[in-house]
Order: C-alpha cells, then structure tokens, then sequence
C-alpha cells in the first residue's frame, strides 16, 4: 500500500482525527486564550492550522509504523 492509501484508512483517519481534536484544542487555549476575552484577536487561520499540525503528525507516525512493520 502506498503512503496515501494507508493515511486514509478508515482506523487511522479516526485516530488522528480525535488526536488532532484534543491536542488542537488544548494548543488552541494556550496560543489563543486571549481572545476568548477579546473575540477580535481570534485568528482562523491559526486556529485551523492548529488542528492540521497534531492530525498530520499522528497520520504520519501511524502511517510509518505500518510501513516499517510491512517492510
């Protein structure tokens, strides 16, 4: 299987998915807690781009886990 294949199996997208909420809302409260005083110091982009960061690095460990086991 390739890299993208084993990225989008159904266990793994799930897996990284709950990782990604999780870690993504605990990064969220430390790098934005500000602006829950202050809504206009929300930054969406940032806020998306700190739940990509935890999904993408837990899809790609799993991802290597599994292609160094079928190696």
């Amino acid at each position: 299987m390739s890299f993208l294949q084993l990225a989008m199996r159904r266990d793994i997208v799930k897996r990284s998915l709950i990782i990604a909420v999780i870690v993504g809302t605990i990064l969220n409260l430390i790098n934005q807690g500000d602006a829950m005083v202050d809504p206009s110091k929300f930054e969406l982009l940032k806020c998306v781009l700190t739940y990509m960061v935890p999904y993408f690095v837990s899809t790609y460990g799993a991802v290597t886990v599994l292609m160094d086991q079928n190696k």
